[in-house]
């Protein structure tokens, strides 16, 4: 079955062909980041527009690429929730009118849940397993219990890890997306530059969540009280290297999601772990986790960390092999119901 997947949740306009769930036949993503930085940050009006303007055009890169006409496509996913909601109307627009002309079953999906099913394209994995959903806009610590069931343990009280990564680099003046600049200046930097806070989350309720408001506040406002040694200054503007700063507060956001994913693994005894989301391409968490022998973690391919069509036509076809299908009725959602306890 060869399924044809758009995904254009944010700002990236994307369109891939996947044939039975793992063979990635064409993956095109086109990015809007050069139209978004001189904002530091995605605009959403901008983003509808531009995906109007770009998703015939990528799709039919997609079909080309992978060398397949459209009388062999067998079925169409489509990303539509969660995301902005302007970006999500015209990719689940688009797909309807694609599956309905021809004749075609249609799915929408969930676009965490595709996330989660990156790295299940290229590994295989036995159910259950921890998942750890990590990107702009969410934090999500679950258990797995199958490609479309999962079941939340712990998210985030505030700021998403992304969302405080591109908030910092704002800050800074590093450059957007966050994520990125600030990855690349931490190889450079002293990681223990600076001590910065990390939340106390350990009991009840809150056990797996995690924190991000008072890390960003610390690193933005009070830096020089979380010095623990004498950093040399720039001898150029005599402020504190860029690098370190990057480099310590990289560290700690990512040990706080490595903390309540720990705790999670003592506590369930599940041993591997599926990362999925932007944040999972962060070299610190790659290596930190590449550094723990006694789990299985499985991180998707660096061109499936971000948003792209092949997770979308990935998951898609295991609901299209089941026989779901989406009504023509269904439309986009900013949001999904809260991820608190079991979500389908």
């Amino acid at each position: 079955m060869k399924v044809l997947g758009i995904e254009s949740s944010c700002d990236e306009c994307a369109a891939a062909v996947v044939e039975d769930g793992k063979h990635i036949l064409s993956n095109v993503v086109v990015t809007q980041i050069p139209h978004h930085a001189p904002y530091n940050g995605v605009v959403p009006e901008l983003a509808s527009r531009m995906h109007t303007e770009w998703i015939y055009e990528v799709v039919e890169r997609a079909l080309t690429e992978a060398h397949c006409q459209v009388s062999e496509i067998d079925g169409v996913a489509v990303t539509a929730h969660p995301g902005l909601l302007g970006s999500l109307l015209v990719g689940v627009s688009f797909a309807k009118a694609f599956a309905y002309a021809r004749n075609l079953p249609f799915v929408a999906v969930n676009h965490m849940l595709a996330h989660l099913y990156a790295p299940l394209m290229t590994e295989e994995v036995t159910y259950p397993f921890l998942g750890l959903l990590v990107s702009g806009g969410h934090s999500i610590l679950c258990k797995v219990e199958d490609f479309d069931t999962i079941e939340v343990l712990g998210t985030t009280i505030d700021d998403a890890v992304g969302e405080a990564f591109d908030k910092v680099a704002k800050y800074y003046g590093f450059g957007y997306p966050g994520g990125v600049y600030i990855d690349r200046l931490a190889q450079k930097g002293d990681s223990e530059a600076f001590r910065f806070p990390l939340p106390n989350l350990y009991k009840g309720e809150h056990r797996y969540d995690v924190s991000y408001s008072g890390l960003k506040t610390a690193v933005i406002n009070q830096i020089d009280q979380f010095r623990v040694k004498e950093v040399p200054r720039d001898p150029v503007t005599g402020n504190y290297r860029s690098e370190d700063v990057a480099a310590s507060f990289q560290k700690a956001a990512i040990e706080i999601l490595l903390r309540a994913l720990f705790r999670a693994v003592e506590d369930t005894g599940l041993r591997t772990v599926v990362i999925g989301g932007g944040v999972a391409a962060n070299s610190y968490l790659r290596q930190r986790l590449a550094a723990e022998k006694d789990l299985r973690c499985l991180f998707p391919p660096l061109s499936l960390c971000g948003d792209n069509g092949a997770m979308v036509a990935g998951i898609g076809f295991r609901y299209l092999a089941r026989g779901d299908r989406s009504p023509w009725t269904t439309t986009a959602a900013a949001r999904v119901r809260a991820f608190k306890r079991r979500y389908p």
